[in-house]
């Protein structure tokens, strides 16, 4: 089973800290085992929670054998990390475990060494501070999370939500990963900022954009075979201030938003049904199965087949 440490610093968030204990303790298979085991670790038992006090029941060598560290933020990150502390994941890291900081504990990894050259992110309200503490880093203010890897990192508050359950998709797919979402009674792939998912989604659209009817329009015509008129026609614009629109309020083209929504579509059919490759390639509006297949694997980094052969 997958373990989780969850290492818990002096002055920790209390709300970073339940974040991932309440998303991934709950987190089942689909045959009803739980998905992972987690840990509450610390250096000392005693921990400074600011309204309360709590007594971890795990010390550091947890989080040296776990197979994913997450660091909740802290009410003082800049506070130098403890010696023992940036060692351990130090060498937690150099033995392969996946590190992940949850808003200001994005200043712990940073203080560990483990964010140099690496794109992060925290806090909007920290971002400036952590750029100017750690100039190796390179500090991405707009987004909800940053995967790079073993290295992730996310945003204040819900955003450790959505990079909990972005992990969560990571190991087990979209299947197990909706279902933990709805017992967090949260979207599995939320609106707003630039946030980061598993699929490389379209850009969220601020709710009552322009462009919020043509997404939901074409989020139900991804089998159509749509060009970038039929787009500005149904959006009653020109393909110029389509395009724009596109631009400013998801950061891509209206084309590369709609292969990626095709494709996030044919990830959902590839785990959830047994049609042929295909079949699924017709359903989500691509015109040949090549085509299908060379966009998937651009988009995922593997064949549809192999997708299938992880997730289904």
């Amino acid at each position: 089973m997958h373990t989780i440490a969850v290492l818990a610093l002096d002055h920790v968030i209390p709300f970073d800290l339940g974040t991932p204990i309440e998303v991934f303790t709950r987190t089942r298979l689909p045959d009803g085992r739980p998905g992972y085991r987690l840990r509450v670790c610390a250096e000392h038992p005693d921990i400074d929670a600011g309204a309360f006090a709590l007594r971890a029941p795990w010390g550091l060598d947890a989080v040296r054998t776990a197979d994913t560290v997450i660091v909740p933020g802290t009410a003082e990150p800049l506070a130098p990390l403890p010696p023992a502390v940036a060692e351990t994941l130090r060498t937690a890291a150099g033995d392969g475990s996946r590190i992940a900081s949850i808003c200001s504990g994005t200043f712990q990894l940073a203080a560990a060494g483990l964010l140099d050259g690496l794109r992060a992110t925290t806090h909007w309200a920290a971002a400036d501070h952590l750029a100017a503490l750690h100039p190796s880093v390179d500090v991405d203010p707009d987004v909800l999370y940053v995967d790079n890897g073993q290295i992730l990192t996310s945003a204040g508050a819900a955003a450790g939500l959505d990079l909990c359950l972005h992990m969560i998709r990571s190991d087990y797919g979209s299947a197990v990963a909706a279902d933990a979402a709805r017992l967090s009674v949260m979207p599995l792939e939320r609106e707003g900022g630039q946030a980061q998912f598993i699929v490389q989604p379209h850009p969220a659209t601020p709710r009552g954009s322009l462009l919020e009817p043509l997404l939901a329009w074409l989020q139900e015509n991804l089998s159509s075979d749509l060009t970038l008129d039929d787009l500005a026609a149904h959006a009653g614009t020109s393909t110029r201030t389509l395009i724009r629109r596109f631009r400013d309020q998801t950061g891509t083209t209206p084309l590369q938003w709609l292969h990626r929504a095709r494709i996030r579509q044919a990830q959902h059919l590839l785990e959830t049904t047994d049609h042929p490759v295909e079949r699924i390639g017709t359903q989500v509006g691509f015109g040949s199965a090549t085509a299908f297949r060379d966009r998937f694997r651009r988009v995922t980094g593997v064949s549809p087949q192999a997708y299938r052969r992880t997730f289904s």
